[in-house]
């Protein structure tokens, strides 16, 4: 019998240690999950903002003068219809204007900015003037474009050159870089080149097409006026009084060259037309951060206002050196009740605001999408937003 229990005892031994590991296991995977669990709570490393930049160069010799004054009218509408992508993006603008040798200027470049409000002040300094000769300096400006906008180094960012003119270029120049050198860069830059051709001239019509062949682009005829519509709304007339009612809540932060600086981007800003008035504050509202209480009234900071409605800064924190000498002379109190009433202005003028918008974006959803069905939506506006939603796509941008 003693025998047979020890003969036994093995088998038990074996029995009791696959219990034990099977304990074992079970105890591990409840730990393993549990890890898993806990990584699972970790929150997610938020995802990169998308980007879009996009440089404008524009034609602005005489024959242009129908396009620059619809582009001065639209650009708002155009970045207004670029930040409503989702995710929402950052937008960078840059724009050259270009004319020939021996005019006032060959070109004039303004770098890849998000202060749309700076980018706005200059478009609208450009007047369509000089010409008179069919080549244009197209060769040097589409190399600017290219090599002179500090574009992104990343391939997620959509970059975007529009090539906007009637004339072809030059091809006869010394020391110029012809557009096919160019566009063999572009593309290795990961940089779109679109090109709109404004008119008919049959000169241009084979160089804009390879062009933009040659950078991966798409090419688009318009009309030699630019084909722009007016869209005005019933809402306009009080929008524009909102705008002004804005600008008296600003107070102007910073340096006396930041002041100035600011001054005239408010001075623009307050005197756009009732349609790029609208669309610039529509922008603004969608450009505002959530974390923010209060959109920007300017682009590009240099209002206190501003600053103190989103809470970064407070009265206590203000550089006595860099308020503008009607505020500075305030004393304590009275700098205090002067701030409590241009927030209060504020507030209200931008609740005014959103409602106005909400109506006036109903309207020209309704009037656009009559136009659309009409076939009227050609225009250089048009055709421009059409081509970001299409190359938006791939960069993982839906509108």
């Amino acid at each position: 019998m003693g025998a047979k229990v020890a003969a036994l005892r093995p088998i038990i031994n074996r029995a009791q240690e696959v219990q034990v590991m099977k304990k074992t296991l079970l105890l591990l995977s409840v730990i393993l999950a549990g890890t898993v669990i806990a990584d699972d709570k970790k929150p997610a490393a938020p995802a990169k903002k998308p980007r879009i930049e996009v440089c404008f160069v524009l034609d602005t010799t005489g024959s242009m003068s129908g396009l620059i004054a619809g582009a001065k009218q639209k650009i708002w509408a155009v970045a207004n219809m670029m930040i409503s992508g989702k995710p929402k993006p950052d937008i960078h603008i840059g724009l050259i204007g270009y004319r020939d040798r021996g005019d006032a200027y060959v070109t004039k470049t303004f770098p890849l900015s998000n202060d749309i409000d700076d980018i706005y002040t200059k478009l609208m300094a450009f007047q369509a003037q000089g010409g008179g000769d069919t080549p244009e300096s197209v060769n040097q400006a589409l190399h600017e474009a290219v090599h002179k906008m500090k574009w992104s180094k990343s391939k997620d960012v959509l970059k975007v050159i529009f090539l906007v003119g009637d004339a072809p270029p030059h091809m006869d120049y010394p020391q110029d870089i012809k557009y096919a050198v160019t566009c063999e860069q572009a593309a290795k830059a990961n940089i779109i080149i679109n090109t709109i051709q404004c008119g008919k001239m049959a000169a241009t019509t084979p160089v804009w097409k390879e062009i933009a062949a040659k950078a991966e682009g798409k090419f688009n005829q318009i009309l030699q006026d630019g084909g722009v519509l007016a869209m005005t709304t019933p809402f306009d007339k009080e929008i524009a009084e909102c705008n002004v009612a804005l600008g008296h809540t600003v107070c102007f932060y910073g340096d006396a060259r930041a002041q100035r600086f600011a001054a005239s981007k408010l001075r623009t800003a307050t005197t756009a037309s009732g349609e790029a008035a609208a669309d610039r504050l529509e922008f603004l509202s969608k450009a505002k951060k959530d974390s923010e209480a209060s959109a920007e009234v300017i682009t590009g900071g240099g209002d206190l206002t501003a600053l103190l409605a989103n809470k970064k800064i407070t009265l206590k924190d203000i550089d006595e050196k860099k308020l503008p000498e009607n505020v500075r002379k305030m004393k304590p109190k009275e700098r205090e009740a002067y701030f409590a009433k241009q927030l209060k202005e504020r507030e209200k003028a931008q609740a005014q605001l959103a409602d106005l918008l909400k109506k006036r974006n109903a309207f020209i959803a309704k009037e656009t999408a009559r136009l659309k069905k009409e076939g009227k939506l050609k225009g250089f506006d048009a055709q421009v937003q059409n081509l970001i939603r299409e190359q938006a796509a791939p960069k993982g941008i839906a509108y």
